[in-house]
C-alpha cells in the first residue's frame, strides 16, 4: 500500500510539472516569439546551446528557455548596446542543438557578456530588422 501511495505521489508530481511547462509554453507563445537557440559565453570550451523563444518588448529581445521554471525571461538584451560582431553557418554537430535552418550571430555589448543567437531564416530577418530600427543617429556595424 506505501508504494501504491509513493507511486502515486510522483505521478502526480510529475503531471503539475508537466502541466506548468506546457502552460508556461502556451503563455509564451501567445505573447508572440520566435524559436532561438542562445549560447552565452561562446569562448568557453564547455559553452552549450540552449533552446528557447525570444520576444521582442519595445527596445529590449527578451528570451525564456524553453525548459525552465522561471516566469519572467531569462535573459534581457537592450537594443541600443547589442552589436553584430559575426554570422556564420552551424558547425558539426552544433547543427543539431539549433533550430533547423539556422544562421548563427554573436553579438556583443559594452555593458553585456559576448553571446551567440541561432535562429532560422524568417526569425533572423525579423532580428535583423528590429535591430536596424534603432533611433537616428545609431550606427549598426553588421559582419558581412
Amino acid at each position: 500500500m506505501e508504494i501504491a501511495v509513493g507511486v502515486l505521489g510522483a505521478l502526480t508530481i510529475l503531471a503539475v510539472v508537466v502541466a506548468w511547462y506546457s502552460l508556461r509554453w502556451v503563455r509564451m507563445r501567445r505573447g508572440g516569439g520566435v524559436s532561438v537557440a542562445l549560447r552565452w559565453r561562446p569562448d568557453e570550451a564547455r559553452s552549450s546551446w540552449h533552446l528557447g523563444l525570444g520576444r521582442y518588448e519595445g527596445d529590449e529581445f527578451v528570451w525564456f528557455r524553453v525548459w525552465s521554471l522561471r516566469t519572467g525571461p531569462d535573459r534581457v538584451f537592450q537594443r541600443a548596446s547589442m552589436e553584430i560582431a559575426d554570422r556564420r553557418d552551424p558547425s558539426g554537430t552544433e547543427a543539431y542543438a539549433v533550430p533547423e535552418g539556422s544562421i548563427v550571430l554573436r553579438c556583443e555589448s559594452a555593458t553585456q557578456e559576448a553571446i551567440e543567437i541561432a535562429m532560422g531564416p524568417g526569425a533572423l530577418t525579423g532580428f535583423l530588422s528590429w535591430l536596424e530600427s534603432a533611433p537616428p543617429g545609431r550606427r549598426l556595424p553588421r559582419a558581412s
